[in-house]
């Protein structure tokens, strides 16, 4: 149990307890097709069938430093191309049975997805699209893999929140090991990592360098979405955009109209913190232009 234990921790302590229990969960839970005969149990009481709820999963057991260095020897898993990627582990709902393949492949991509707030908000607005939660923390990305167990299995009957999962994973890395050319629509980078320090700018997750691997995994006419509450950030990322060759910027008009931007103002939960101390929130959106005609 090295993963939940965690180096130092009390083995009788309450958090090691829960995480322990959380993982033995997890691994049996996360890669199964959640449907109402997988959450119905038998109440040895009544002799009657119940449904077995599922406690959503609780941050404090989920300490986690705010940010992590992205350049650093994560030990992370990733395939060699895209074709090698295995999503019926976190989409077996959209496996086809008889052919063991996808019927669906991930369209969206919330990149540094943190606690998960903005997939779970963008599920039932988008419930024919795959939604991808990419998090380099492991104890957050654990949460957000309990969060959509217990989502999944509270909600079986209704077969909701089966189109999102996450995946511990560094997107300045490796983000075409998982994506193929133009598979992407919608990009969003919600209050990423400012990086005050000038020396740490190049740890920034929009450089010019990533926004031309972003454009390679993003169809033409598909949209980037940022948001931050650091105005320096949001120049920093404007700035970058704008310059880059194959994007360009959406007006204010088409922000106020788009739907997913009204999700990812309110849904992630820097932003509600945000909200209740009252702060700004600095947004830009940028569409994905054709590729040049080379004569």
């Amino acid at each position: 149990m090295k993963a939940a234990s965690g180096t130092n921790m009390d083995p009788n302590s309450k958090r090691y307890i829960y995480r322990v229990n959380k993982e033995e969960n997890r691994k049996e839970m996360k890669h199964v097709k959640i449907d109402e005969s997988t959450v119905i149990v038998n109440d040895n009481k009544t002799k009657k069938n119940k449904k077995n709820k599922v406690d959503l999963p609780k941050k404090k057991y989920y300490r986690q430093r705010a940010h992590s260095n992205p350049f650093s020897d994560h030990q992370l898993e990733y395939p060699l191309c895209p074709d090698d990627m295995d999503w019926g582990k976190l989409y077996p709902a959209f496996r086809d049975e008889t052919t063991g393949q996808m019927t669906k492949e991930v369209t969206i991509a919330d990149i540094g997805c943190g606690f998960g707030g903005l997939m779970i908000d963008l599920s039932p607005a988008f419930p024919e699209q795959l939604i991808l939660g990419m998090e380099i923390r492991v104890q957050v990305t654990n949460y957000v893999e309990d969060r959509i167990i217990a989502l999944r299995s509270n909600y079986a009957k209704e077969q909701t929140y089966q189109n999102i999962n996450v995946l511990r994973g560094n997107a300045m890395k490796f983000l075409p090991n998982f994506f193929h050319k133009s598979q992407l629509s919608k990009m969003f980078f919600c209050f990423p990592d400012p990086h005050f320090k000038q020396r740490k700018h190049k740890a920034r997750i929009v450089t010019n360098t990533l926004l031309s691997e972003y454009a390679y995994v993003l169809k033409e006419g598909g949209i980037i979405y940022t948001i931050t509450d650091v105005e320096d950030l949001h120049d920093w990322m404007v700035k970058h955009l704008t310059e880059h060759p194959l994007f360009e910027r959406l007006n204010k008009e088409w922000e106020a109209q788009d739907e997913c931007v009204r999700i990812m103002t309110n849904a992630t939960e820097e932003g509600k913190k945000v909200s209740r101390k009252q702060g700004s929130k600095f947004i830009a959106c940028f569409r994905r232009l054709p590729d040049p005609e080379i004569i």
